[in-house]
């Protein structure tokens, strides 16, 4: 009876791991209807043969991420947008958000993923279903975060390879410079005209692409993670920010939070920097008008004496970030682009900035993607 036993409970947890195997290569790509509409939401300036910088706010859910492919068609709606209001030429420069890139770590995976309740969970759900992977990753895994940690380096090779692909061939397909938004890989770097995810810490990185498709310069790392960021991702120093040679001018990107401190602005200023791109992202629905938190994950610069809860949180944007700094850099022009939607349980606001010799203007406020333009 008890060598029974142990034959049946042998063959159960048997058939348990068959059929967990079986699930982990299972990769159903379910329907799915996107809004992809867009709205011309600030237009500074008038048209000219100096180019134009184009943010492009777009408005994304999980299950936008689900392929490669379902993302570029709801991008490039957008662009298509752009080019019917007469925004994209051989000198535009398009501006996505921060962290566009970062949510490709979930591409190509099960379903539980995009309709998890939270980021949390949909984490858990993309560990459960790369067991092999991630145990290999976390060995390599580097912060106080290595779960984190992990998922992304698991995943770096292709998501690298995803990001350059979606983001080049954009930029090629509407002839246009595009400043990639963001995304979390380790040591990237740019080695023959190819994105490479290293051995390494990871880092927050904004690549700009060429009206062909190829990367200009090497990936743009963030100077200051926030809080959230700090146990999986390192900071890196502000003499690798470099000026960027673009059709419309000289590029610098500063990654959301790099908006906040002078040291990012004082490196860009010493190349002669004339246009500045800020991809970023506020998490949480409503943030925009609730009271400002304060400096997040860095202590406020030596310039800066307003207190937390002294104003609101689009306030702070406007005084303190790009908007209120852009004289400091010697640029004449600049974006502050947002990204907006619904990422499992992370909520999102920001209304975009646009900033020119004639001031600051806030986007007009609404659902659905938004489209930021400066004439130069």
């Amino acid at each position: 009876m008890r060598k029974l036993l142990i034959v049946l409970a042998s063959a159960l947890f048997a058939g348990v791991l068959v059929s967990y195997a079986i699930w982990t290569d299972e990769r159903p790509v379910g329907h799915y209807l996107s809004d992809l509409r867009s709205e011309v939401a600030l237009n500074l300036g008038e048209p000219g043969d100096r180019g134009n910088l184009l943010g492009i706010q777009p408005e994304l859910f999980a299950a936008d991420y689900q392929s490669v492919d379902r993302l570029r068609l709801k991008l490039a709606a957008y662009l298509e947008k752009a080019r019917s209001e007469g925004l994209l030429n051989e000198r535009t420069i398009v501006v996505l958000p921060e962290h566009i890139g970062t949510w490709l770590v979930a591409a190509g995976e099960k379903n539980q993923v995009y309709s998890a309740h939270s980021l949390d969970d949909a984490m858990l759900w993309l560990a459960a279903a790369n067991p092999m992977k991630l145990a290999r990753a976390l060995v390599a895994a580097e912060g106080e975060q290595r779960l984190v940690d992990a998922l992304f380096r698991m995943k770096a090779t292709r998501m690298a390879g995803d990001y350059q692909a979606l983001f080049g061939g954009l930029a090629r397909d509407f002839g246009i410079t595009l400043v990639a938004g963001s995304i979390l890989l380790p040591e990237p770097r740019i080695e023959g005209g190819n994105l490479l995810a290293e051995s390494g810490p990871l880092y927050n990185v904004s690549l700009v692409f060429d009206h062909k498709g190829l990367p200009i310069g090497q990936p743009q790392r963030k100077l200051y993670p926030i809080l959230d960021e700090q146990g999986f991702t390192a900071a890196a120093g502000a003499e690798q920010l470099k000026v960027l040679d673009t059709p419309a001018g000289r590029l610098g990107v500063l990654i959301c939070a790099d908006s906040w401190y002078p040291a990012g602005y004082a490196a860009l200023r010493e190349q002669g920097v004339e246009l500045l791109a800020v991809p970023a992202f506020l998490s949480g629905n409503g943030s925009w008008n609730k009271p400002w938190n304060g400096y997040n994950g860095a202590p406020a610069p030596s310039d800066v004496k307003l207190r937390a809860g002294e104003l609101s949180e689009g306030e702070a944007w406007q005084r303190l970030a790009m908007a209120g700094r852009l004289p400091d850099s010697g640029a004449r022009a600049g974006l502050t682009v947002f990204l907006r939607g619904q990422l499992w349980d992370l909520g999102s606001d920001g209304p975009g900035l646009g900033t020119d010799a004639n001031g600051t203007r806030v986007a007009d406020a609404g659902r659905g993607a938004r489209l930021l333009n400066i004439w130069l």
